[in-house]
């Protein structure tokens, strides 16, 4: 994509109205603009973000068995009436009336939609278990909507559901996804810090948050700084242990945080206090909605057995205030790979010489054949005005072609992440980026 012809508005000043880094950055970067309060409309460079991060949420969820429908964004009311959640759960629900008098609501959540879908379709012990899952906006009207995407009233989310027959095998479920959700966070280059969760308005007596640290977390933690250590792949969702095996490591919110516990487990040295980012919940709740709904189905002795259910959300949209409040500097964002807009940031410094223009024609035109994603900047701008442009988007790579750099057949290669420059000839410079292609 040429710079001189792609959407990006960017501004030089902080936003009066930004609080965070993340709210500020996004908004000098171009890539979100406020609606109304807590509503944004994503820009083409925020956009391609979002999708970014929306494929690897969708590419562990198959991988861990679940399968993608998609709901949607209005509910009819009397669902959530069978529930007994419609009048309770609170001025946060978007309440509308249509053109027929009909009570319906924008909806915060699904656990309501998906019942009733299963328990229509669902209906012998064979069915199950299933595992169902969407990546759809949701709305939830925040009284005081701040801090961008952080915290808005519209958001992306993505919500899975599972179905089974008994306690044991609902718990599985509950643990297959939680391994899930560390693979998903961890490759989008976060530490995700999973702790014990209040269940809230969801209900349940298990549930866990995944949360990235970072100083504007609207959570305090505690945790053992040891819980990096928990791995993903020794987690056996089927084993009596598992909970053993994840709760060796203390970690909690200030709802569930036991001091007394935390002192006795956890050595000094490795003891944490920090803010947090919530960025996914699983939780387990057992029949609270599958009981109500009479979402039930045939034992194999033909009695009735009522469906054991678990929820699991990612706020898919949150996720990118997270990762660059965890990945950013004084110059603007540093983007990991794997959810970056663009790879390569190709700067052409001296955009009216024709042996400038000709290189930086060249080596884009290969960057694209090598299915490498470059932003070339091609526009008649000052060089200071294209880096801090570059610097403030924060692509993984910058590429810079100026006259010095045509006359020895090089390119200078930044590294945003670690600053590191070095001067490669082009075909090398396409090696080091096509080689390494997320």
């Amino acid at each position: 994509m040429r710079l001189s012809a792609y959407f990006l508005p960017l501004l030089k000043e902080n936003p009066a109205e930004a609080q965070i880094v993340s709210h500020r950055l996004m908004l000098r970067a171009g890539m979100i603009r406020q609606s109304a309060a807590g509503i944004y409309s994503w820009l083409p460079l925020g956009l391609r973000v979002l999708k970014k991060v929306e494929q690897i949420v969708r590419e562990e969820q198959d991988a861990a068995g679940a399968q993608e429908l998609l709901m949607p964004t209005l509910q009819p009311a009397e669902l959530w009436r069978e529930s007994g959640r419609y009048e309770v759960y609170g001025k946060e629900m978007l309440r509308i009336r249509d053109r027929h008098d009909r009570d319906m609501l924008y909806g915060p959540t699904n656990e309501e939609l998906i019942t009733d879908i299963v328990r229509g379709s669902v209906k012998s012990y064979r069915d199950l278990p299933k595992m169902l899952y969407h990546i759809q906006w949701k709305f939830r009207d925040e009284v005081r909507p701040r801090f961008g995407v952080m915290r808005g009233r519209e958001f992306l989310m993505k919500d899975c559901y599972s179905f089974d027959l008994d306690k044991p095998a609902a718990v599985a479920s509950y643990f297959r996804m939680f391994a899930a959700y560390m693979k998903t966070f961890k490759r989008m280059g976060l530490t995700p810090i999973p702790v014990r969760a209040d269940t809230g308005p969801i209900g349940g007596d298990l549930s866990h948050e995944f949360h990235v640290q970072a100083d504007t977390g609207e959570s305090e933690l505690f945790y053992d700084a040891d819980v990096v250590k928990l791995d993903e792949s020794n987690i056996d969702p089927t084993s009596p242990d598992v909970q053993k095996y994840i709760a060796n490591w203390y970690a909690a919110t200030d709802e569930k945080h036991d001091q007394a516990e935390f002192e006795a487990r956890v050595p000094e040295e490795r003891r944490r206090r920090a803010r947090g980012i919530e960025v996914g919940q699983v939780f387990y709740f057992g029949t609270k909605y599958s009981e109500p709904m009479k979402a039930v189905v045939a034992g194999q002795d033909k009695t009735q057995i009522t469906m054991e259910m678990g929820s699991y959300g990612i706020g898919v949209s949150r996720l990118l205030g997270a990762i660059i409040e965890a990945n950013h500097d004084d110059n603007g964002i540093i983007w990991p790979e794997p959810v970056a807009p663009f790879k390569v940031g190709l700067i052409n410094l001296r955009a009216a010489d024709a042996k400038c223009k000709e290189a930086c024609d060249d080596l884009y035109a290969k960057l694209q054949k090598a299915g490498v994603e470059v932003l070339y900047d091609d526009r008649d701008e000052s060089a200071g005005a294209k880096f801090a442009a570059m610097d403030l988007i924060g692509l993984p790579y910058q590429f810079v072609i100026g006259p010095r750099g045509v006359t020895n057949n090089v390119v200078e290669i930044k590294n945003r992440r670690s600053g590191e420059k070095q001067e490669l000839s082009p075909e090398a410079a396409l090696a080091l980026v096509a080689g390494t292609n997320a």
